[in-house]
């Protein structure tokens, strides 16, 4: 979400874009929406993306998705903070996790 926000027409944009486009299904949980309002509001983002911007973005992104909040704990990836995200596509039985983070999340062995 951060990375589609602050770059227009970006891959992370486009991806964003194509999981809200049926069959597509964009899935979240409360936890990870915390963190995308933690991340995106901090200074130093102002210069990519307003305040207003931000707050539009994740108006427009709750309307656009399903809420799942997973009843499992996930103990798999590199960085314990990521492990909500496994946690949250296998609570929402995704196809896929589109993630730009390489050092954890993409380093991970299918």
């Amino acid at each position: 979400f951060v990375s589609a926000a602050v770059k227009a027409d970006s891959l992370p944009e486009r991806a964003l874009l194509r999981a809200v486009d049926p069959p597509n299904r964009l899935i979240l949980s409360q936890e990870a929406e915390n963190e995308y309002r933690d991340v995106i509001f901090r200074p130093k983002f102002d210069r990519f993306v307003s305040v207003e911007a931000a707050q539009a973005d994740s108006r427009h992104c709750r309307r656009c998705l399903e809420r799942i909040e997973p009843t499992e704990a996930v103990r798999e990836c590199h960085d314990p903070k990521d492990d909500k995200y496994l946690a949250l596509a296998a609570a929402g039985r995704a196809d896929v996790i589109v993630s730009s983070d390489a050092r954890h999340l993409l380093s991970m062995d299918p």
